[in-house]
């Protein structure tokens, strides 16, 4: 498989099963936001009745491909190895909670609950995934973006923390995501060894032009260890009024020495977050069997 090799050693995605690594088999799902994109009415997006019910409530991952677009996430986790899932969610999700504990009973995963009380952003919602962490390393993911099996896999051999990153030309001809959305992703600014240094959130075309002729995209794919509690206790809320997970990753690479090794994929990440996407997703994941 090709790989951007100009910022990442050529062996940085191709991570071995070793005895001197600890794999995880821990996953922290982001399941708690408001889904106002998804709530926005958009006529050009031909749902059907069962897809436009829950897309008006605004819980993406039930959204209905042939089962819960969910479903298709925990899949991959279960196939890259990981076993033990906790979904954060808000205090009203009780139809996410209803389907995992009563609808269907997961053979391959064990699925708890984390409650994110109010939407104070993605480094409150990991937060409240530390009692299941119970200091384990952990992997954690978006509820709205389907993850190439593969980056999830590698990321649990690594040693400490770490972040998938996905090339952006992959994610312009592979991806369901619309162009002009692509171009505005953060970016990771990466050092020769492979090595995070900062993500750049909103990058303008200076800074791209910057990263070289490979442009990495982060996709919100972490492994972490349990430093990452501190740092979220750490920081203050953004401009936007939030706790963002990536300014308490620069914390802990700024303050607490956290090395955040990067692996790197060159097959695209799905994303679901708006009504027009629902479709495309449909597309690509309907002959899809899944295994939980």
């Amino acid at each position: 498989m090709s790989r951007p090799d100009s910022q990442i050693p050529a062996n940085a995605f191709d991570t071995v099963e070793s005895a001197d690594v600890r794999a995880t088999d821990k996953a922290v799902i982001l399941a708690a936001g408001l889904g106002t994109r998804m709530r926005k009415d958009d006529a050009s997006a031909e749902l059907d009745a069962d897809q436009s019910a829950v897309a008006d409530t605004g819980v993406k991952a039930l959204i209905p491909i042939k089962r819960p677009f969910l479903d298709y996430v925990l899949h991959t986790l279960a196939d890259a190895g990981y076993r033990r899932v906790c979904l954060v969610i808000g205090p009203d999700h009780h139809e996410i909670r209803r389907y995992y504990e009563e609808t269907i009973r997961p053979e391959r995963l064990k699925i708890s609950f984390a409650i994110q009380a109010s939407p104070r952003g993605t480094a409150d919602a990991v937060a409240c995934a530390e009692t299941f962490v119970a200091g384990d390393r952990f992997i954690v993911l978006n509820s709205d973006n389907f993850y190439p099996s593969m980056a999830c896999r590698a990321l649990r051999y690594i040693r400490g923390s770490g972040l998938a990153v996905f090339d952006r030309d992959s994610m312009l001809r592979g991806s369901n995501i619309p162009v002009d959305r692509v171009l505005k992703f953060a970016v990771a600014k990466v050092s020769r060894g492979g090595v995070l240094e900062r993500i750049i959130e909103k990058p303008d075309q200076a800074t791209v032009d910057s990263l070289g002729s490979e442009v990495l995209l982060s996709m919100n794919c972490w492994m972490f260890t349990s430093n990452i509690f501190r740092a979220c206790r750490a920081i203050a809320p953004s401009a936007r009024g939030e706790l963002e997970i990536t300014d308490a990753v620069q914390y802990a690479i700024d303050q607490l020495d956290e090395r955040f090794q990067v692996v790197a994929s060159c097959s695209p990440v799905l994303d679901l977050s708006t009504r027009a996407d629902v479709i495309p997703v449909t597309e690509r994941l309907r002959d899809m069997e899944v295994s939980l």
